[in-house]
């Protein structure tokens, strides 16, 4: 898990003096890491009463083409991913991707890890 407080260090290195310890809201959650296969979703609460969808795997996408039309498609296969090259070869979706889909190769606008669906533009 990560922390999302503020730093305890400047960016010269110099320490900065903490005045209060770490609060339960500052702490992080693992990522998604929404891989390829059939489509399994998790509710996780969040903060101020709401709630998350994390897909943690999915074979769908909403892809819009160039004229404003939106099909569904099947995902096929993760051709690559600028996040973490390690992602394409483990097949992990996340926003900016590129997926192959039985429409063509479209780059991922959405966040499946946030919002629990994947949502594309074509780009052939």
């Amino acid at each position: 898990m990560s922390y999302h407080g503020r730093s305890r260090t400047k960016r010269t290195g110099g320490r900065i003096k903490h005045s209060r310890n770490k609060r339960k809201y500052e702490q992080g959650r693992y990522s998604a890491e929404t891989e390829l296969g059939e489509k399994t979703l998790r509710v996780i609460n969040a903060r101020g009463n709401t709630e998350k969808i994390r897909a943690l795997r999915t074979d769908r996408a909403s892809v819009t083409t160039g004229d404003g039309e939106t099909l569904a498609a099947t995902i096929e296969d993760v051709l690559e991913n600028d996040a973490d090259p390690n992602y394409a070869r483990r097949n992990i979706i996340t926003k900016g991707a590129i997926i192959q889909t039985d429409q063509g190769r479209a780059r991922v606008t959405s966040r499946p890890g946030q919002d629990g669906q994947v949502n594309a533009i074509l780009l052939d």
